[in-house]
């Protein structure tokens, strides 16, 4: 092998040597390939929640100018999108698993029958992006072996946490290289605006970070891993929607022309046929725009608060985000409570009656016991923020749409939430485990309501409260924003989704 120079091109031999090298090689060459496909654990460990078991080959081709890195093998893909979006996507409670092996870079065995020089391939940014992507997945994959990684700020640990070590390795891949590119297209108020002070305050704020911020969004769309599709429901029901028309064609016609208009300027969104692009709502009417075209609705990401699974809500592709309702644009003294030891009630609810939950909820408990306070109304002189932080579960039902800014206000407050819901998705459930913190009660329990709440001993009652202080950051607005807030949760679950897509040039 001493014949073959620094370039990997090999010097002319003898025939009878060439044909001895050859008779070596070929073998050698068979049992690499079995290497490459079979190397790996059988029985992975679990990478983030929501992610899928299915697997993918990413046929990665061997750069020479990138550096070795290794990868999972994953097997060849069902997707309904098309062949060019590979899509390894799950149900949210299930696991990707991931099988690490080497990519060798750059090396290669050459015939010695052929003396003509390989021209050297040219790498695509595309490819770039999906190679740096695919080393993110393997380093995520990693760090469930891995010690937990030292940080400044905060270092998640607990129950509350599907896999901490994994959710924290994925946070940093995600600082590390995640970039966004906004489309700058459209005009204000419908476009690049929403909402900060209103039960849909999450649109308006994340639209403003999004376009104040300048470590994750890029202004070259080359280097973007996603595509953020900046127009606010909430403004188009308000300008666009005639009220009480039960028209919805100008919202749809509305959102379909922007499709249109980026998809005719810009190559990204055909490239993919939008699953690396991704938008965001927290208007009752957010999944019903969603398919005003029908790629939007059904390939992109859609970061929802209405996460309900009944109308269409796919956890493996689409973001569950909370329902927070800043009335003053601040989380001024709304975070913060007593001890358990003064909160005296152990239950309470009060709001309309609306939907399919709350009428149950109060035929069964409406002014009936001290202990379970469930009101239509608040007496006269009573706070609904008082009584939260008084109370040791705060009661959420769903209303016309199963998500509730009540959740939040529990967890801002120090009162365990009890969810009561049919088909809602919470928020950030590929990281979290909602189980661990709060109570999840069937609409068919509540007669059973304070049987359930007085069975958790105060021992367990102690866990939860103390994990709802340490979950409440998750979900806290900070302007600017601020390391594993909100705003980054909400990022961290598109990045999550979008290393479940790996898009081909064709």
């Amino acid at each position: 092998m001493g014949d073959e120079d620094v370039d990997g091109k090999c010097k002319i031999v003898s025939a009878c040597s060439s044909a001895k090298l050859f008779l070596f090689m070929v073998p050698l060459v068979v049992v690499s390939g079995f290497l490459f496909v079979n190397i790996g654990p059988k029985n992975p460990t679990s990478f983030l929640t929501s992610l899928s078991t299915n697997r993918i080959s990413p046929h990665l081709p061997s750069y020479q100018s990138l550096p070795p890195a290794p990868a999972p093998y994953l097997s060849p893909p069902t997707s309904s999108l098309s062949t060019k979006v590979g899509s390894i996507q799950g149900y949210y409670n299930r696991t990707i698993q991931l099988n690490p092996i080497n990519i060798a870079s750059g090396s290669s065995i050459t015939s010695t029958a052929s003396l003509k020089p390989m021209k050297k391939r040219v790498i695509s940014n595309l490819e770039k992006t999906e190679f740096e992507l695919q080393k993110a997945r393997v380093a995520i994959k990693a760090a469930s072996m891995n010690d937990p990684v030292d940080d400044p700020d905060y270092v998640p640990l607990g129950p509350m946490y599907w896999n901490a070590k994994v959710f924290h390795r994925s946070y940093l891949e995600m600082e590390k290289q995640f970039k966004i590119f906004v489309y700058k297209e459209g005009e204000p108020p419908l476009f690049h605006d929403g909402p900060c002070k209103s039960i849909y305050s999450m649109e308006g704020n994340f639209i403003y970070e999004m376009e104040t911020d300048t470590r994750f969004r890029t202004n070259n769309p080359e280097k973007a891993h996603a595509f953020y599709l900046p127009l606010s429901v909430v403004k188009m029901v308000r300008y666009v929607y005639e009220r009480d028309s039960h028209d919805f064609s100008p919202i749809r016609k509305t959102v379909k022309d922007y499709i249109d208009l980026v998809g005719d300027k810009y190559p990204y969104w055909n490239r993919s046929i939008g699953a690396d692009h991704f938008i965001l709502s927290c208007h009752d009417w957010g999944p019903e725009a969603s398919f005003s075209h029908p790629h939007l609705g059904q390939n992109s990401i859609r970061a929802l608060c209405n996460a309900n699974t009944s109308e269409r809500f796919k956890p493996r592709k689409d973001v569950s985000i909370p329902e927070i309702n800043l009335l003053t644009g601040s989380l001024k003294g709304l975070v913060g409570g007593p001890s358990p030891s003064s909160r005296p009630i152990l239950a309470f609810f009060a709001g309309g009656v609306h939907g399919p939950v709350r009428p149950v909820l109060l035929q069964h408990w409406e002014n009936k016991d001290n202990d379970v306070r469930v009101h239509k109304y608040l007496p006269k002189g009573t706070s609904y923020s008082d009584m939260m932080r008084n109370s040791k579960f705060c009661i959420c039902p769903s209303g016309y749409e199963v998500a509730s800014p009540r959740i939040v206000e529990a967890l801002y407050s120090g009162c365990v939430p009890v969810l009561i819901n049919s088909g809602y998705v919470p928020p950030f459930s590929d990281v979290l485990n909602w189980a661990s913190f709060s109570v999840i009660v069937s609409v068919e329990d509540i007669p059973n309501l304070k049987t359930i709440l007085t069975s958790i001993s105060p021992r367990q009652y102690l866990r939860m409260y103390r994990r709802v202080l340490k979950v409440r950051r998750h979900f806290e607005v900070n302007s600017p924003a601020k390391r594993f807030d909100v705003f980054h949760m909400i990022l961290h679950s598109i990045w999550v989704r979008r290393l479940n897509v790996r898009i081909r040039e064709v």
